[in-house]
């Protein structure tokens, strides 16, 4: 057995301080994140002394579908659970794993034991003691199929069963070591709720989660708002944090504005004191304005692509793959749609995760030469009345499926890629449907392009979207995380050998190996990292990022109005 961890450095992690993760981000919006840019800023009401109690108005574009961030799994889940749900293990700005709801824990010299040294002084919302028995319930609901999840339920696969040794003291088993363990637990994913509370249906948990958070959920108005009130009881914040006890915002109104400019009109009235997915158009708008700051960082994991589906023609033939993604000119997309705002991603994963690796950045670049003698060289050689290739009387037609929840952004940058790809001799055709006919579409492998993202703080994301155990449904609707339908051993092999070892360096390498094969089987069309964008209006300061995810943190927060 190791030594118990008190606050265990990742090895080898990159720093994710919030200047280091954008450096995409202009030196006026970079000034704003520290002093306001200067610019009037005497007009800006600014206190460093928190102020307790008032209400705290926050406008994102997209309402959850429930309000329990293990259940299916997405990103706006874990913005609003932030607030109300607190993680068994903390990470810092450093990378560093850190204690919270666990004080300490030891690992096993097989990596298959975790030994949970817990908190003894917290309780949930409801009353419900927090102790070893609420974090066996906690992971045995993310892990059961039955609570539907694509996301949590896919980070812990590895798991076997916990062992309540005495109410302070978890033992977690694994299947098979599982490195990146810790990182995963600090997520809001995986955060931990009320035991008592997930004995409920899962739809009535859906619409009251109980943590043991900063605040709990008291109402949910659908498609308007969330109502969040303070937990006056808690006194027990990460380390991670700026202060302790309870939080200084009574209230939380958390709104769901789902046009860009409105959201945007809004924070510029004051009407809104923060606003998430601050849109790319108003970005220098915001820049300019003396009474709004501007926090903007990238978020780790696989960045904004399309997936090509590779189980099928045409992308089943590599280089009719890789014509697709050279003839798409994604870096004049981003110009024109994004003004500029959002960087290319070029390889498998984000700049802002651990064991990123540059050296893939440019290895899938726009080229419609090399496109051009791909497809003569995969047999599409001939070109119809309208200029499509075509191969024994068939043209080389491409689908995109769409949800109706991407954004208008999204399908005009998908506009600009049909509109380059076409050069090259590919019909792509853009389809745009209900979201519960995208997902069955996507269950039953009936496309050839598929949109996403993957936020996670590990590159393990690499396993969970290429490795061949996720090409089988893991959650609703037969969802599969590995959507381009890859299955390598090789592949299969260096994602296990980076999860049987704590050594940074072993770790490092077989990544970097990893994404060298993802990037030369070209199974996404990769675009633009996922990032946290926030506009915060002149009477509310302490809002920060937590850092596993670069999620909203509103604990530290405080209004002056």
């Amino acid at each position: 057995m190791r030594e118990p961890v008190p606050y265990l450095r990742l090895p080898g992690s990159r720093s994710r301080s919030l200047l280091k993760t954008t450096p995409f981000v202009g030196i006026a919006a970079l000034c704003s994140l520290l002093i306001g840019c200067g610019q009037g800023t005497s007009t800006v009401a600014r206190s460093d002394k928190p102020v307790s109690g008032g209400t705290l108005v926050y406008a994102t574009d997209r309402e959850p579908t429930c309000l329990d961030p293990h259940v299916a799994g997405d990103m706006p889940q874990v913005f609003i659970g932030q607030q109300y749900l607190d993680s068994l293990v903390s990470m810092d700005a450093e990378g560093r794993i850190g204690p919270w709801l666990a004080k300490s824990w030891e690992v096993s010299d097989d990596g298959l034991t975790y030994t949970f040294h817990l908190r003894n002084d917290v309780h949930f919302t409801d009353g419900t003691p927090f102790n070893a028995a609420a974090v066996k319930a906690n992971l045995d609901h993310m892990a059961n199929p039955k609570t539907q999840s694509s996301t949590a339920g896919g980070y812990i696969r590895q798991y076997r069963s916990t062992d309540v040794l005495d109410d302070d003291t978890a033992v977690v088993h694994l299947a098979t070591p599982y490195a990146a363990f810790l990182e995963v637990l600090a997520q809001g994913f995986l955060g931990i709720e009320s035991p008592t509370a997930l004995q409920r249906p899962r739809d009535v948990n859906c619409e009251s989660p109980v943590g043991s958070g900063p605040f709990k959920v008291v109402r949910w108005d659908r498609q308007s708002q969330v109502e969040l009130v303070r937990n006056p009881d808690y006194n027990w914040a990460p380390p991670t944090a700026k202060h302790q006890g309870p939080a200084w915002l009574d209230r939380i109104v958390w709104k769901f504005i789902q046009e860009p400019s409105v959201r945007f009109a809004s924070l510029q009235a004051g009407e809104v004191d923060v606003i998430e997915a601050l849109p790319p158009e108003s970005h220098e708008a915001a820049r300019r304005n003396p009474d709004l700051q501007l926090i903007i960082a990238q978020r780790p994991g696989n960045p904004t692509n399309g997936t090509l589906n590779i189980t099928r023609a045409p992308f089943d033939d590599l280089k009719v793959r890789e014509a697709f993604v050279r003839s798409a000119d994604i870096e004049g997309a981003l110009k024109s749609v994004y003004f500029n705002e959002f960087p290319r991603a070029g390889g498998p994963l984000s700049p802002a995760t651990r064991f990123y690796s540059p050296d893939f950045q440019h290895a899938q670049d726009y080229d419609p030469a090399r496109a051009a003698q791909l497809l003569d060289q995969a047999g599409w050689t001939q070109r119809d009345s309208d200029g499509y290739r075509t191969k024994n009387g068939k043209r080389l037609q491409v689908h995109v499926v769409m949800g109706n929840r991407t954004p208008p952004s999204e399908f005009t940058l998908w506009e600009q890629v049909q509109a380059t790809t076409r050069q090259a001799g590919f019909e792509l055709i853009v389809e745009q449907m209900s979201d519960v006919q995208a997902t069955k579409r996507q269950a039953d492998w009936d496309y050839d392009i598929r949109l996403g993202y993957w936020n996670t703080n590990t590159a393990d994301v690499l396993r969970i979207i290429f490795g061949s155990e996720f090409i089988r449904p893991a959650g609703v609707g037969g969802y599969h995380q590995n959507t381009a339908g890859f299955s390598d051993p090789s592949f299969d092999s260096l994602i296990q050998q980076a999860l049987a070892t704590q050594d940074a360096e072993q770790r490092r390498a077989l990544y970097y190996k990893a994404q060298q094969i993802a990037s030369s089987q070209y199974l996404q069309l990769t675009t633009y990292p996922q990032s946290t964008r926030l506009g915060i209006y002149k009477t509310t300061q302490g809002v920060r990022l937590e850092t596993s995810l670069a999620v909203t943190y509103l604990y530290d927060a405080w209004v002056n109005k």
